[in-house]
């Protein structure tokens, strides 16, 4: 089992940034992807971006060059820097973990609001 714990949301003006982080304890080593997922009250949960154990990562279109995954695997962290933010960047953000590959999620936290105010 693992259990994953995001902390950093909070409320910002459009085109500031913050920095979510999410720890995993448990059994962290079986982890191959930690990634992270968005939602809107009404609408379905979003994916965000995802980082391998090996250091490769992938972010979705809407958020590419203004998110950075980054994940220390010797502290059981997954971390999202997000820069320039917008209002449609709000939502309740989820860390999720994946033992096998990033389509299938195992594990979900419970969320940290972001609120982003034009």
């Amino acid at each position: 089992q693992v259990q994953l714990m995001e902390s950093g949301g909070g409320s910002v003006q459009t085109g500031g940034s913050l920095r979510l982080s999410c720890a995993a304890s448990g059994s962290p080593n079986r982890i191959y992807c930690m990634s992270w997922f968005r939602q809107v009250v009404g609408k379905e949960r979003e994916w965000v971006a995802s980082s391998k154990i090996h250091g490769k990562t992938d972010y979705a279109d809407s958020v590419k060059g203004r998110f950075a995954i980054s994940r220390d695997s010797a502290k059981n962290t997954v971390s999202l820097q997000m820069n320039s933010l917008k209002p449609e960047d709000a939502g309740m953000y989820y860390c999720a973990a994946a033992v096998r590959t990033c389509g299938v999620t195992d594990y979900w936290g419970q969320g940290t609001q972001v609120s982003v105010s034009s």
